[in-house]
């Protein structure tokens, strides 16, 4: 069995390895206790809010709003640029890292989702998996109920319909929609 250190490190770096090794299990349920603690919040107790966030989130500008509920399994592996705003229940699996730079809107029940399973049913069934990071830029709109799959790149000033679900990576400037995702039309910016 790997190390916590190998695992960690197999899981960050997009290796194969194995989801239901002891530490990991310890994170992510470390990150659960925070998240409860977060969702239960008054609407009021906004200072206990930002803190909760700050204190699991890889790093995050100073002006932010996360809409309750928030789910995420590590947090630590998200990285949230300036005036950052998402609705209500928010999902990000970030196994692999998630980059979300300045201005970005997100609207309710996002999901963005880095985890990756084998088609093969015996390393499915040994919680087998890699991870591929996503990347969404600069200025970026995405509308409620989208989801954003392993690997992909959002560009800057991007604008990603409601429910489409985003496979490929998304160039800058433009609007995408429907599942796949593909290009509607160019943004004039």
């Amino acid at each position: 069995m790997d190390t916590d250190n190998q695992v960690w490190q197999k899981m960050i770096s997009g290796e194969r390895y194995e989801a239901s090794h002891p530490y990991l299990l310890k994170k992510l349920s470390e990150t659960q206790i925070i998240l409860k603690k977060f969702n239960d919040l008054l609407p009021g107790e906004k200072q206990e809010a930002k803190d909760l966030i700050v204190s699991i989130i890889g790093s995050i500008g100073s002006n932010f709003r996360i809409n309750k509920p928030f789910r995420c399994d590590y947090g630590c592996n998200i990285h949230i640029g300036e005036n950052f705003f998402s609705n209500f229940n928010l999902t990000v699996l970030d196994e692999a890292e998630v980059r979300i730079g300045d201005n970005v809107l997100i609207g309710p029940n996002v999901s963005i989702l880095t985890a990756c399973h084998p088609l093969e049913v015996g390393e499915r069934n040994k919680w087998i998996e890699w991870a591929e990071p996503i990347v969404i830029g600069n200025n970026v709109w995405i509308g409620g109920n989208a989801t954003i799959l392993p690997g992909v790149t959002i560009g800057d000033n991007a604008v990603i319909g409601a429910g489409s679900v985003v496979t490929k990576d998304v160039p800058s400037d433009v609007v995408v929609g429907g599942n796949p995702a593909r290009v509607i039309k160019t943004i004039k910016n």
